[in-house]
């Protein structure tokens, strides 16, 4: 068993420390209400229990003070007809503090308290007698009155924690309402970033008094609607476009073949033969993005039915079957999506492209640069490539369509890259992984999307 020393800990500690700063420690807004709620009441509580215990510390010692007053103007009288002594008073005390003897040569009767530090303090009384002498009595702060002091800052220190305590469970409450409207209304968001655009984040968030949370919610509609209609409009612009473009496009097509053979009528042929294709793929992704298509389902072995059609799409690539399995799916569209991932890694790869069948899923690695790295991270999106390798020799369609195609399947797509083991070097191929679903799509169109492994 290896031991660890202190100084490992400790290093180890720090590390953990240093880059938890580097990031930024995240709290929720529940315990930063609380916290700040707390705070606020443990000040007040201190500053009201420190006002309280000093009004009542001087109220009690004027108190002791009026009680001395009377005794020392009782024993003034008695001592001044009798001459005696009473109230424990004595005459001309060595200990009597400056300021009473310099009163009581003034001819002035007054009260004194003496702080000795730790503990009660001393309750002085001196007054002038007839005869030039000065008469005085002193006792302790009484029992009684610590007592009274004693049992006050317990109770002002039970009252603070109790504030406290109350401003805890207070910032909780409302940081807690406060917090769960903001998930509701970022689950909301985040619903609507994803697609669902029948999501309204203001009903999400509920509640009946509004607050700016309200505010927030209604602006993120506001701009979920417009973003909305500008996609809209620009898919039904592609989609028209396209559509114009179909017939002239198939006019030029028919009457390229009529020319007369030669280098400039295949040169002709082949603009006019991309330009159809590029039109038709525009006109299936805006059908795509149109959520009316539907799959027409079959049960098919798709070990079998990969092998059949890799075959046919290209020789030269070859299938592995890791695992066999049934699937209920569209073999139109899945052929679809097979061929642009293949046409994909022999346009922008290298060799050999390998496909691999597992169970449901469909993997096609080429060895080439690897996928753009907005690509892996945001998804295909068509007329957009993504880097100078992948540039300028496409539009970008060809992933994006697969992709649509997918989601009409229930399935998922992703991009990755393939890297050397120990994560240096340069990329070492690109991976396209399909993933089927283990249910089928409904004939209305909804299907269970299908969970990645780590999701």
């Amino acid at each position: 068993m290896t031991r660890r020393t202190p100084g490992e800990d400790r290093g180890k500690l720090q590390s953990l420390l240093a880059r938890g700063l580097a990031r930024g420690f995240r709290t929720g807004l529940r315990w930063k209400l609380s916290a700040a709620i707390a705070l606020v009441g443990a000040l007040v509580a201190l500053a009201l229990s420190l006002v309280v215990h000093n009004a009542a510390r001087v109220a009690l010692l004027d108190s002791a003070r009026d009680v001395q007053d009377e005794r020392v103007r009782y024993a003034q009288r008695i001592y001044d007809s009798t001459g005696r002594i009473q109230f424990k008073t004595r005459v001309d005390d060595p200990e009597l503090p400056e300021d009473l003897k310099s009163k009581a040569a003034a001819g002035r009767r007054a009260t004194f308290v003496q702080e000795k530090g730790e503990g009660a303090p001393d309750i002085w009384a001196a007054t002038p007698v007839k005869d030039g002498r000065v008469l005085s009595l002193h006792t302790r702060f009484t029992d009684r009155s610590a007592t009274v002091m004693k049992d006050l800052d317990q109770a002002l220190v039970i009252g603070s924690i109790a504030v406290v305590l109350g401003g805890c469970a207070l910032g909780v409450l409302i940081g807690g309402h406060l917090s769960r409207r903001l998930r509701r209304a970022a689950a909301a968001a985040n619903q609507v970033a994803q697609g669902q655009t029948d999501v309204r984040v203001r009903e999400s968030v509920g509640g009946v008094v509004r607050d700016e949370t309200d505010d927030l919610a209604q602006s993120v509609d506001a701009m979920a609607d417009a973003l909305k209609e500008r996609y809209v409009a620009e898919r039904r612009v592609t989609a028209d476009i396209a559509h114009e473009l179909r017939t002239p496009v198939t006019g030029l097509v028919t009457a390229a073949e009529l020319l007369p053979a030669g280098r400039p009528t295949e040169l002709v042929k082949d603009r006019a033969q991309a330009m159809r294709t590029l039109v038709e793929d525009v006109l299936e992704v805006a059908r795509l993005e149109g959520s009316a298509e539907r799959a027409e389902l079959q049960e098919i072995d798709l070990s079998e039915f990969v092998t059949r059609r890799v075959a046919v799409l290209d020789p030269d690539v070859r299938v592995t079957i890791l695992h066999r399995s049934e699937v209920s799916t569209d073999p139109r569209r899945l052929e679809r999506i097979l061929g642009n991932l293949l046409a994909n890694a022999a346009k922008h790869g290298k060799p050999p492209v390998e496909v691999v069948v597992e169970g449901r899923t469909v993997r096609v690695r080429d060895h080439g640069s690897g996928f753009p790295e907005t690509l892996v991270s945001e998804g295909p999106s068509r007329f957009r490539t993504g880097s100078a390798d992948r540039a300028g020799r496409g539009h970008g369609l060809g992933l994006t369509i697969a992709a649509g195609q997918a989601r009409v399947l229930g399935a998922r797509l992703t991009f990755r890259n393939v890297r050397p083991p120990n994560g240096d070097g340069p990329v070492e191929g690109a991976v396209a992984v399909l993933w089927l679903p283990e249910h089928a799509p409904t004939s209305t169109g909804s299907f269970p999307i299908v969970r990645l492994p780590g999701e």
